[in-house]
């Protein structure tokens, strides 16, 4: 029974740590909104900041991902189109695609883009800064880190998670259109009513919400991690590795809930 004690007492300190870094995460996504509604928290160098976010994670990437999004909704419109002419459900093809793509799909692909693209990189940046030290001397500068160092960063990737999920949405409604009615403007009047039946204000307080909620979890849970990371420099890779695969964690965890909220 000797070796018991060991094996439980690296059981529970493991536990320990991990509620520990999860109570601290939301910690600081309450923190952070608090900041973000906090109009006084904004100035010139908290908006550079947001801008530089929103520059590096939307818009260097914006034609590959809109360019990639299309074509991923092209084929998956195609495939669906045909499915349902194959089986004589034509009328339902259009409602099936947007459905499909842009209540799930495409929120989805932009958080795991946004997370491959700018989180790791937040986290890698976060981690440095706690390792060197950085954070604790501009703390003791008086500078505050939450509203000019990690706030901007988390507007900064909610704003690009919701303006790319934006720009999909609205490409991929085009391509479906052109998919089931055609290169041809008089089906407006359909596609506007099947268009109402899926957009419904139920469901679009459920995408806003999930794309809030993909957004804060591709900046927080980084910065969270980045702070949690040990004062040793080759802990900085582990941090990302372990802040990237609780990030998958939660955007699953996230999507799962969304479905369960719409079709449950």
């Amino acid at each position: 029974m000797a070796f018991l004690t060991p094996f439980l007492t690296r059981r529970g300190a493991g536990l320990l740590g991990t509620w520990r870094i999860w109570r601290d995460t939301g910690r600081l996504a309450g923190r952070t909104l608090v900041t973000a509604c906090t109009p006084s928290a904004y100035n010139r160098a908290t908006r550079d900041v947001v801008m530089k976010q929103i520059y590096f994670t939307a818009w260097q990437i914006l034609p590959t991902f809109t360019l990639f999004a299309a074509l991923l909704a092209y084929v998956l419109i195609q495939i669906v189109v045909t499915t349902a002419a194959n089986y004589g459900l034509s009328e339902f093809a259009l409602e099936v695609s947007v459905r499909m793509l842009v209540l799930e799909i495409l929120p989805l692909l932009t958080a795991l883009f946004v997370a491959l693209r700018s989180s790791s990189a937040i986290n890698t940046e976060v981690a440095l800064m706690k390792i060197h030290g950085e954070i604790e001397a501009l703390e003791d500068a008086g500078v505050d880190t939450l509203r000019l160092e990690l706030m901007p960063r988390v507007i900064g990737g909610v704003v690009s998670v919701l303006a790319l999920v934006t720009v999909s949405s609205a490409l991929t409604l085009v391509l479906a259109y052109v998919a089931v009615y055609g290169p041809q403007l008089w089906s407006l009047p359909d596609f506007s009513r099947v268009m109402a039946k899926v957009f419904d204000a139920q469901i679009m307080l459920g995408l806003l919400l999930k794309t809030l909620a993909f957004g804060l979890a591709v900046t927080v849970i980084p910065v969270a991690e980045g702070l949690a990371t040990p004062r040793k420099l080759f802990m900085a890779p582990v941090s990302v590795l372990r802040g990237m695969v609780r990030l998958f964690f939660v955007l699953m965890l996230i999507e799962m809930l969304s479905l369960a909220y719409k079709y449950i």
